[in-house]
């Protein structure tokens, strides 16, 4: 093989080397695309999902706020029942009392 055979063949090699690197470039650029692209639509996914808990968590932390304020005005009422149920219930007990009390 001549000195010029020997030139040319490694400039074929070369030449290949080179537009294999150049593929796996232009592949990588892709894959770096692509991945970045779905990094950006997970991202904008948790962000929704971030402002669809932080909306949840409104709602519950007003709800928990209504039930309290429910929760006090029940516990008002029953206890405005019971102080009326006391006052039925001693009138009749005192009297039945004072009627024992005479016999």
């Amino acid at each position: 093989m001549t000195a010029d055979q020997r030139l040319d063949r490694i400039e074929h090699i070369t030449a290949g080397i080179a537009e294999e690197r150049r593929k796996d470039r232009d592949e990588y650029k892709a894959i770096w695309r692509d991945t970045q692209e779905r990094i950006n639509r997970a991202d904008e996914r948790m962000n929704h999902m971030a402002d669809a808990v932080a909306k949840v968590a409104l709602d519950v932390d007003r709800l928990a706020i209504e039930t309290r304020l429910r929760i006090a005005e029940l516990a008002e009422e029953s206890r405005d029942a019971d102080e009326k149920l006391a006052t039925r219930i001693e009138s009749p007990v005192s009297a039945i009392g004072q009627l024992i009390a005479k016999q």
